[in-house]
């Protein structure tokens, strides 16, 4: 008999994408809060606090997108050329940020310039995504085991609304961050903007949640029917309470409880997705064993992912163990 190893291989790329929406989020969020903070000293702070780990995060892309390929191929098959441009805008916008990171403090560098292009390769790369997430709600018309949309379809309401909702998640992760990593007016400033982006993603998650089962009723269907009303009713009521305690961590001015309540926040909404879709890799038609290879591939597969994931995940609780603490101009690290 052979073993079904497609719910384990759903599993870690679900957690693939998890952990780099939380951990390449914040600091996307730090980029795209260079718009309103333009003290030079304020933004080399905020670069600074991502600066020993933004690039290790873009690991866990690399590990969702390559597994999506290898072991779901039919998945990736219909989903890329839905999203293309959109993907093609985040790739663009993940390098533009890259270079100005290396780029804006070199001897006689044009810093504002770098500035901007990490400023605006953050939006760009964020907005990008929310899109393709979008796209991936409202699903793929698929004719047979083919595509059969255009690469234009991701241009409606829906996908673009999310694209700005996830502009202001990681902008809400991105001032959580710099209150617990930096200290004084850049500290109070991103407390200050933190409640303003905490009320605009409630805002956003509540249309997300009032349009798609309107829109979508195989969503509707999941989530209302009973007895799924009160197996699900856990993940609304957790989100308003993790919302209410990082707005109370904001008022009583906490340092780490805002970060860990927003990544909350990304956590349930990420959870009400999957239940949302499950067990649809390229919804709403081709499910996760429609789309998965032989099942010799993903044994053979899983034997290289099984000792590279712990190694991912010894290297991320190391290097933010490593850097834990605030941020300073004059020392980095304390």
């Amino acid at each position: 008999m052979t073993l079904d190893l497609v719910p384990l291989w759903a599993c870690i790329l679900s957690l693939a994408v998890l952990m780099y929406v939380l951990l390449d989020g914040f600091d996307l969020g730090v980029g795209m809060l260079f718009f309103f903070r333009r003290h030079d000293e304020d933004r080399d702070l905020m670069v600074a606090s991502v600066a020993p780990i933004w690039d290790f995060n873009e690991t866990w892309l690399v590990l969702g997108s390559g597994g999506l390929l290898a072991v779901f191929p039919l998945a990736f098959s219909i989903i890329m050329p839905a999203v293309y441009f959109p993907i093609l805008l985040m790739l663009l916008g993940l390098l533009f940020r890259g270079v100005a990171f290396e780029f804006r403090d070199v001897p006689r560098a044009r810093k504002h310039v770098w500035n901007t292009a990490f400023a605006w390769g953050s939006l760009i790369a964020t907005f990008s995504q929310g899109v393709v997430l979008g796209n991936f709600i409202r699903g793929f018309p698929v004719n047979g085991r083919i595509y059969a949309g255009t690469s234009w379809d991701w241009i409606a309401p829906f996908p673009l609304l999310t694209g700005v909702g996830l502009i202001v998640g990681y902008c809400l992760l991105g001032a959580t961050w710099l209150v617990m990593k930096t200290e004084g007016d850049l500290q109070e400033w991103a407390r200050r903007m933190a409640r303003w982006l905490l009320l605009g993603l409630l805002a956003f998650i509540l249309m997300v949640s009032v349009w798609t089962p309107l829109e979508e009723p195989r969503i509707a269907e999941r989530w209302f029917s009973f007895p799924n009303l009160l197996y699900f009713a856990p993940v609304p009521i957790l989100t308003l309470v993790i919302a209410a305690t990082l707005w109370h961590a904001l008022s009583t001015k906490r340092d780490m409880l805002p970060f860990l309540c927003a990544m909350g926040l990304f956590f349930l909404s990420y959870t009400g997705l999957i239940i949302s879709l499950w067990p649809y890799v390229a919804p709403p038609s081709i499910t996760l064993w429609d789309a998965a290879t032989a099942p010799m591939s993903q044994q053979f597969l899983m034997v290289g992912t099984m000792f590279l994931l712990p190694v991912i995940l010894l290297y991320v609780f190391w290097s933010y163990w490593v850097f834990r603490g605030k941020v300073r101009g004059d020392i980095g690290y304390h």
